[in-house]
């Protein structure tokens, strides 16, 4: 299924977490999982991200606080990765980890500061 909210969310995808990881997801995609691909373009990146209300940057950095405290560290670096792609800077980032230690416990934002560590240096060597 494509239409106008897909491409514009594939697009959105494509701005944020960047072309290599938004070709081999869809890669990956099959038959079974084509479903909660198209769910996912549609209305989280071609709906939800296409909106007015927040910038980049500040969707960018509530996401990963959101997936810092539901402790998912693949979709937690993916988000890093887009939050830098969308303006935020190293310091703001910390600042929301340092958010996720208080309300979400110690082990979850040492956990999500070793993760955003890993991905600065993944995305410092290229």
């Amino acid at each position: 299924m494509t239409d106008d909210l897909f491409e514009k969310g594939v697009a959105n995808r494509k701005a944020v977490m960047g072309e290599q990881h938004v070709a081999r997801s869809t890669a990956a995609s099959d038959e079974f999982s084509e479903p909660l691909t198209n769910l996912a373009m549609r209305y989280c990146w071609g709906e939800l991200w296409s909106r007015k209300g927040l910038e980049w940057k500040t969707r960018s950095l509530v996401n990963i606080g959101i997936m810092a405290a539901l402790n998912r560290p693949n979709e937690f670096k993916l988000h890093v990765a887009g939050a830098l792609r969308n303006g935020a800077s190293k310091d703001e980032i910390r600042e929301v980890l340092m958010q996720v230690a208080v309300y979400c416990g110690l082990p979850a934002g040492n956990q999500a500061f070793r993760l955003a560590k890993e991905c600065f240096a993944e995305m410092e060597a290229g």
